[in-house]
């Protein structure tokens, strides 16, 4: 009975957190700078994926990064095997590599 509660606090978190990155990306709401991308919806300010919707990136200033192409003022991931992006705002955190002007998680 003791092991549950270290189950819950402690290994629960560590395999959502392990799950989070070892999965693709999953489309989610970013917030609308002109035209939302393929596959989203404005909704006030921000743009919402559909069911279709593939994940996006604010383009952030440059190309977008490797396993993504452009769409309007976004990065649209090409398939559902391309690696998290984030937008570069210095260097790429531990577990990402660099990728112009964004961060590509290392799976």
């Amino acid at each position: 009975m003791r092991a549950q509660p270290f189950v819950a606090a402690f290994v629960l978190p560590l395999l959502f957190v392990a799950t989070a990155f070892a999965a693709n990306p999953n489309p989610q709401p970013l917030p609308r700078t002109g035209a939302c991308p393929s596959g989203y919806s404005s909704s006030g300010a921000y743009c919402t994926p559909g069911s279709s919707a593939r994940f996006a990136v604010a383009r952030n200033g440059g190309p977008c990064p490797s396993g993504y192409s452009s769409s309007g003022d976004y990065c649209l991931a090409t398939s559902e095997a391309s690696r998290l992006a984030v937008p570069k705002t210095g260097p790429c955190p531990s577990g990402f590599s660099s990728s112009g002007a964004h961060c590509l998680s290392s799976r």
